[in-house]
């Protein structure tokens, strides 16, 4: 049997056992036009054994090379002989570093893939990628989550069907059937962390310290999934047990019972509990918060973050969202006009001007137009739920914090502006949306922000 067919099985047998595609699926390809998503396109397209797809060729231009459009032509071409239907996406702001064009391909992507209805977007990840993201992720002193490394399959629909499969085995596959990929000069630009991974520091691994290293990674990736899964596995009832009382806000943990468990569980389940009110806890955090549930007296409490206390009553210890302390307020501008107010944020003093027609001055501001607002606009303290939108989509607003690296005790004192829609059109200081117009557009409330305090 040739490697082209070897291959052709393996993927045949892999997706049949796993029962990824039933016939008649809508499935939303990414192609960039490298070698591994061709590959993938090509299986998905022409093995005979496979369910009746219906295929769809997604390409992103990140217009982050001179040469991208070009790449997006010849994809459009493939498609085209291959007779599958084309969607294309372009990044309407410039992108910089991967991170920036990983969100937005996937922010295209995933919109694609709730207009067309498709059941998946399957991209080309496989057994190389998940080595370097492991050992990426060692590098940075990641936890057992981190090593499981890239899922299969991650919400919304992503799938990954060739993450058993070496790149040596796609390599070959695309030399027995003729695919000649486009050729990207940035995979070897070792300005991007991911290449030296790939091109120096794992050959050097596998040259000088253990010929296996992939494989060994990939390995570790496995075991670390598999004991993910045993801790999910029982740590909803383990939770279930534990919780006396719980909201969106809120959730009372019997302290007897917790106190029967090693703190190793104790912090497993106050990162489950604290992702529940929308928080993500830091190893810090959570050390800190462990040491309180087994130390801390009745009516003393410990604050995680800026929003997220915990304290004891009693027998009971009990996590709680409070969005404003100490007298918070927020500051409503109702409707077009000038003014000028003071605020609470989070214990710290704000000063707020707005005008329709002035030129403001301050540390802080920014223009908005009319016609994108809905009023009443306020100035608030920021809530787990709220997102930021951008051109090209929508990002949690702790993401924003945390890109930004601002301090999570910091991000309760900084106001978050709103509109009557509650959509955040800017955080002072830290990003702001796509509704901010240019200074020439007349038909605009300018506003100013200040404080005291500097940041």
């Amino acid at each position: 049997m040739s490697r082209q067919h070897a291959l052709v099985r393996d993927f045949e047998e892999h997706v049949a056992q796993r029962g990824f595609f039933s016939e008649g699926d809508k499935v939303l390809v990414a192609v960039s036009g490298g070698l591994d998503s061709l590959v993938l396109l090509h299986l998905l397209r022409f093995t005979p054994g496979l369910p009746g797809l219906r295929l769809i060729v997604g390409h992103f231009d990140h217009r982050m090379r001179p040469e991208s459009s070009g790449d997006a032509s010849w994809v459009r071409g493939v498609a085209r002989a291959w007779d599958l239907p084309f969607r294309e996406g372009v990044a309407e702001v410039d992108l910089a570093g991967e991170q920036e064009a990983r969100e937005a391909r996937y922010a295209f992507l995933e919109a694609e893939h709730r207009a067309l209805g498709a059941r998946w977007i399957v991209t080309a990840h496989h057994a190389d990628d998940q080595a370097e993201t492991v050992l990426f992720r060692i590098a940075r002193g990641t936890g057992l989550g981190g090593l499981a490394g890239i899922p299969e399959q991650r919400a919304p629909g992503i799938l990954r069907p060739l993450l058993r499969f070496t790149r040596d085995r796609l390599v070959r596959y695309a030399e027995s059937v003729g695919i000649e990929p486009r050729l990207d000069a940035s995979n070897e630009d070792p300005a991007f962390a991911r290449n030296v991974i790939r091109n120096e520091v794992l050959p050097r691994l596998e040259a000088a310290v253990a010929p296996g290293t992939r494989g060994s990674l990939v390995r570790l990736a496995r075991i670390a999934q598999s004991e993910e899964r045993a801790w999910q596995s029982i740590l909803a009832k383990l939770l279930d047990d534990l919780i006396v009382e719980s909201s969106d806000t809120r959730i009372v943990v019997d302290r007897v019972s917790w106190l029967a468990y090693a703190p190793e569980v104790h912090a497993r389940a106050l990162r489950a509990l604290s992702a529940r009110l929308g928080v993500r806890l830091d190893e810090a955090g959570t050390r800190a918060a462990v040491a309180f549930t087994s130390a801390g007296a009745s009516g003393k409490e410990h604050w995680i973050t800026g929003l997220l206390r915990l304290h004891r009553a009693f027998d009971h210890l009990v996590l709680e969202l409070v969005p404003e302390r100490g007298g918070d307020g927020s500051l409503e501008i109702g409707e077009p006009g000038e003014g000028r107010e003071g605020f609470l944020i989070g214990g710290r003093d704000w000063s707020a001007t707005w005008s329709l027609t002035e030129a403001l001055e301050g540390t802080w501001v920014e223009r908005f137009s009319l016609a994108e607002l809905d009023f009443p606009v306020r100035m608030r303290g920021w809530s787990p739920g709220d997102r930021m939108r951008y051109s090209y989509g929508s990002k949690k607003l702790k993401k924003v914090f945390g890109e930004a690296r601002v301090p999570l005790d910091e991000r309760s004192r900084v106001p978050v502006v709103v509109d009557g829609r509650g959509r955040v059109l800017w955080v002072p200081g830290v990003s702001r949306s796509c509704l901010q117009v240019p200074a020439e557009e007349e038909s605009a409330l300018t506003i100013s922000l200040s404080t005291s305090e500097v940041r």
